[in-house]
């Protein structure tokens, strides 16, 4: 293992030292393929344009996501090539900020397609209740929980990598506790719940009624300018248990705007509108 670190610390370097000049491409991919985004940008644009994707993508996120955390502890043609270009970009743009090694993004990426591709083959996502949505998240959760409780009375560190971070980095406050393990894993589980109290929400049986174009453009305008306006709200982070709960409700919220309360105001606001101009 620690000649495996040795060679991602080695690769980071020789990309930061060779390709100085690609610096702005490779922290612009980062960001663009940042998770926040998927959940922030993609979702409210899928969901509103297309239902069925904006569901799939929430899934396929956490759940990838899920399975990068747990694995992390114990088509040929023009458009093929183009899915290789970004997956090669991504893989490149997060070793060289030193976000990943090597290997972990490799896993990353063959992890992500063999989710993707599952869920592209179920339907029941799409009809599943908001009691399956609670019991998922919270399987996922204690599954989680439990497995790094196991290994750390195993006498596995699972948290070696923020030690080290702590004790090594030359300034403190460039670790942040929302890049941890379990920050990552409640913000997840968030969305996940989130996404289900949204779809099963009588506001979003309300707005289902409306489908015009108008009302669709409204709602993608609306989710990207509030949702924008909700993500700088920072939990504070002097308390952990109080950060770790704070950003599991902040992302809840989230899909629960999305695919409820903003289409709800918007169908109201377009519907006023409309009696006006009667």
């Amino acid at each position: 293992m620690d000649a495996m670190h040795g060679f991602g610390v080695s690769s980071t370097h020789y990309l930061q030292t060779h390709y100085k000049d690609a610096q702005g491409w490779f922290l612009f991919v980062s960001f663009a393929a940042d998770l926040r985004n998927t959940f922030f940008v993609f979702f409210p644009i899928w969901f509103h344009l297309r239902e069925s994707v904006g569901i799939k993508l929430i899934w396929v996120a956490v759940i990838g996501d899920w399975l990068n955390l747990v694995f992390k502890w114990c088509v040929r043609g023009t458009l093929w090539t183009l899915f290789w270009g970004v997956q090669v970009c991504v893989c490149l743009s997060r070793v060289f900020i030193a976000a990943h090694f090597p290997h972990q993004v490799v896993a990353g990426v063959i992890t992500g397609m063999i989710v993707a591709e599952a869920f592209s083959r179920v339907q029941w996502i799409y009809s599943a209740s908001l009691k399956k949505y609670f019991f998922i998240t919270l399987f996922l959760l204690t599954f989680a929980v439990g497995f790094y409780l196991l290994l750390k009375a195993l006498g596995v560190d699972l948290l070696w990598t923020l030690e080290k971070a702590k004790k090594w980095c030359v300034r403190s406050e460039w670790v942040h506790m929302d890049t941890t393990p379990f920050a990552s894993l409640l913000r997840n589980m968030g969305t996940l719940f989130g996404l289900g109290l949204g779809l099963h929400s009588p506001l979003f049986t309300e707005s289902k009624k409306s489908t015009s174009a108008p009302f669709r453009g409204g709602c993608i305008i609306a989710s990207l300018v509030l949702l924008h306006l909700f993500d700088s709200f920072k939990p504070p982070t002097h308390t952990a248990a109080l950060f770790y709960l704070l950003s599991f409700c902040k992302s809840a919220t989230v899909p629960l705007a999305t695919v409820s309360i903003i289409p709800y105001c918007v169908a109201g606001a377009l519907s006023a509108n409309s009696k006006k101009q009667l």
